[in-house]
Formats: C-alpha cells, sequence, structure tokens
C-alpha cells in the first residue's frame, strides 16, 4: 500500500507515506487505490481510498488535505484542514500543525517530503518539470524557513516519479531549459528518435535540492512508468490510449506527541 524513505522514517515525531496503487476500492484502469479528485472515477471510491489512507497516517479523512496544483512555485501555509472545493490552488503546501497531513498527487511528476523535524515544520512538494524549473522546491524550503526551519537540518525525500530512461522529450523542451542554463544540458541524454532526448528528472529536482543547500536528501528510487503493478503513470495512460489514470497521495504529518528531543527545556 505504500513505500517509505529511509531518512524520514528516522525522524522523532513525524509520520509518512508514498502510497502505491493498491489497497483501495477502485476498479478498472484506477484499480485500486486513486486518490485523485479530479479524476473520472467513482467520487465515492476516491473518498474512501483517501480514507484509508489517512487512517494509516493516524489522522481523520478530513485532516489529509492535498491542493488543486496547476504546475506552478506557488506554495501555501496550511494551519487547518480545507475541503476539496475550498482548496487552494497551489503545487507545495508548509505546516507546523501537528496531526494535519499534507500530501501531493502525483502520476509521474516528483512528489517530495521535506522535514526539519527540530523546527517541527514539514512540507510536501510536487515538483514536475514545469515545477521544479519554475521554483517551487525553493519556495517551498523558504516557506519553511519563514516557519522557524532550517535548511541545513532539512532531510528532503524524492517518491516514486518517471525515470530518465522513460521520458522522451521534445527539442523544444530541451531548448527552453538550456536558455534558461547552458549547465542544465546535463540533464538531457540522446533518444532514439531524432530531434528527442531523454530527460532525467530526479536528477533535475535533486540538482536544485542541493544547490539549494539542504541537509539531507534521500531519493528513494522508483520508477511509476517502468512498475504499472505499483504505480500509476500519466505517460503510460497515454501511450496505451487509456482514457484516464489514477493519481497517488504523498503525505507527511507531525505527530501528536512532541519527541523530548524538541520540547524544549523543562520548568
Amino acid at each position: 500500500m505504500k513505500v517509505h524513505a529511509a531518512t524520514l522514517s528516522e525522524l522523532d515525531g513525524i509520520r509518512h507515506a508514498f502510497f502505491t496503487r493498491d489497497g483501495g476500492v477502485s476498479g478498472g484502469i484506477y484499480a485500486s487505490l486513486n486518490s485523485g479528485v479530479g479524476s473520472g472515477d467513482d467520487a465515492a471510491h476516491v473518498a474512501e481510498n483517501r480514507a484509508r489512507m489517512a487512517r494509516d497516517l493516524n489522522v481523520d479523512p478530513a485532516r489529509l488535505i492535498t491542493a488543486f496544483q496547476i504546475h506552478s512555485p506557488n506554495v501555501v501555509v496550511a494551519e487547518r484542514p480545507w475541503t476539496v472545493a475550498t482548496r487552494p490552488r497551489a503545487d507545495a503546501i508548509v505546516t507546523r500543525t501537528p496531526g494535519l497531513a499534507i500530501g501531493v498527487s502525483t502520476a509521474d511528476c516528483g512528489p517530495l517530503l521535506f522535514a526539519d523535524a527540530a523546527a517541527r515544520v514539514i512540507g510536501a512538494a510536487h515538483a514536475g518539470w514545469r515545477g521544479a524549473f519554475s521554483g517551487v522546491i525553493e519556495g517551498t524550503i523558504a516557506a519553511m524557513e519563514k516557519l522557524g526551519a532550517d535548511r541545513s537540518r532539512m532531510t528532503v525525500a524524492l517518491g516514486p516519479l518517471i525515470r530518465k530512461q522513460n521520458y522522451e522529450v521534445s527539442q523544444n523542451f530541451v531548448d527552453e531549459f538550456l536558455r534558461a542554463e547552458r549547465d542544465h544540458a546535463r540533464f538531457f541524454s540522446p533518444a532514439a528518435r531524432d530531434g528527442h532526448a531523454m530527460f532525467d528528472l530526479p536528477g533535475f529536482i535533486a540538482w536544485r535540492l542541493q544547490r539549494s543547500g539542504i541537509g539531507r536528501f534521500e531519493d528513494i528510487g522508483l520508477c511509476t512508468y517502468a512498475d504499472p503493478d505499483r504505480f500509476y503513470s500519466y505517460r503510460r495512460s497515454v501511450h496505451r490510449k487509456e482514457p484516464d489514470y489514477g493519481r497517488h497521495v504523498n503525505a507527511i504529518v507531525l505527530t501528536d506527541e512532541v519527541p523530548a528531543s524538541s520540547a524544549g527545556p523543562s520548568g
């Protein structure tokens, strides 16, 4: 039903999960743990799937929140739950509120979970190529620091996403990156088709993070496209000419219990 990052699992007072497609009630192309409120799946099935994920994180279903994602650098601070109808348009969420599970929805893009366990501040970012290119990673770090985090203490984990061997892009795509910075050439390699290249999205995300000065980074090394039994993939659905695709939730939550190391001096 889920996979974990070893580095985040080591942290006291934090739970997280990169949920797979297993363990839900949806059927057909959505089988089975589809969390996509914007998909064509039965809304009751999506609600039950999200409730199962919330229970796994030990929160009430209403306290597992995601944003209306628009492939942007926009970051919001969450202090309380919102509904599907009132969710903000953003691609990253940060919080210091215990018991509020913040998540991002993905189906090939890069899910990033952030934590400064000492400051009790967490974040979740949806880093597709547009978001990563336009600054969602740096924006998430800055928003966490405004809540008291320190980037040098941050642990950041990258969950399942499409990897270079399955991510073919056009020359126009490559040119856009090279116009921004010639050093971006390192993230492209020749494709079998003329006028195309293979793009290393996880490598690009890792580079942006490391350049930002975060403390620890872990890439769990899984590919959504290459593993249809465990993961949904937008690009795979297009290649198969399927009418829609499922979405994953990737979430992190501060536990209600403050670890002794984070509680501060006693009276």
